[in-house]
């Protein structure tokens, strides 16, 4: 099990790993904070919103890394320029954990990386994203920003199968040092429900050939189930969103992004759980398992 042919690489991205060997890793999960309709957002274009609240849910999710073992990253989203700076500001004030810079707009992004590197965080920082569309003006102002890591998007609009997304891999990491990136996170792109499957199927085929760090915004399969609330119930949501971020550590996942940072004290236990049980394989193999890994800490 875990046999891959390529070389699995491991990345420090602001004082976390991410990659390797499923089982000898935990796996990294990533929260998303101020995304559009988030109820602590007064306004976004502004950039105002009730500090609080933000604190408190990116406390939560520090802690919840501190319980289990899995280490975290806050995907920082900004539907502004002025927005985007004051909520990379916040959080980066309030939590070491690296920070993916995230908005609708690629003028808005590069005005994120512009900021961090004023600031002196661009070690911490992830661009989220690239993908074989992007034009060539943002990859240039990527390239120009200094930023090493990025998130690679197997968005293929040609081919939407499983070995489009891996084609669409392919041609972007052929061309990644041309923008500058030289920590790579591959993101197999689920769009709702049907997609997963082929997430799940790119992701593993990705690993095992380049050796990348990889995994996907699982949460997109819940939050785009149309018949999940009005025929399973209110009460079926929380429990898919931990089985669909466990589901994604289960076949291989580096790295999940699990949607609302909100949801943290759901799922970091149900993907601690997975960690903790293939931590097994190594270690019948003899190989150390790292004292703050799951498996030492939710016991």
């Amino acid at each position: 099990m875990w046999n891959f042919k390529a070389e699995q690489k491991i990345f420090q991205i602001g004082g976390v790993n991410v990659g390797g060997v499923p089982g000898q890793r935990p796996v990294v999960l990533v929260g998303t904070i101020f995304y559009h309709g988030e109820k602590l957002v007064r306004d976004e274009n502004a950039g105002t919103f009730d500090e609080e609240t933000a604190e408190k849910l990116v406390k939560t999710q520090d802690e919840m890394s501190d319980r289990t073992g899995n280490p975290c990253m806050v995907d920082v989203v900004g539907a502004s320029v002025p927005a985007m700076k004051r909520h990379l500001e916040f959080v980066g004030d309030r939590t070491k954990a690296p920070i993916m810079i995230d908005s609708p707009s690629a003028e808005i992004r590069a005005a994120g990386l512009s900021y961090a590197k004023e600031q002196g965080i661009l070690d911490r920082v992830v661009y989220n994203s690239i993908n074989p569309s992007t034009k060539s003006d943002e990859l240039r102002a990527v390239g120009s920003s200094g930023v090493d890591s990025a998130v690679l998007l197997a968005y293929n609009m040609k081919d939407f199968s499983s070995a489009g997304r891996v084609s669409a891999i392919r041609e972007l990491v052929n061309k990644k040092q041309d923008f500058g990136i030289t920590k790579p996170l591959i993101d197999t792109c689920v769009l709702d429900l049907p997609t997963l499957g082929q997430a799940f199927r790119a992701l593993f085929e990705l690993k095992d050939e380049m050796g990348f760090p990889v995994g996907c915004g699982a949460h997109n399969a819940v939050a785009l189930w149309r018949g999940l609330k009005t025929k399973m119930g209110e009460q079926a949501v929380k429990p898919c969103l931990a089985s669909v971020s466990a589901a994604t550590a289960a076949v291989g996942a580096d790295f999940v992004l699990y949607g609302p940072i909100g949801d943290a004290k759901v799922v970091f236990p149900a993907v601690a759980m997975v960690d903790a049980a293939y931590s097994q394989i190594p270690m019948e193999k003899k190989i150390q398992i790292p004292k703050d890994h799951p498996r030492y800490r939710i016991g």
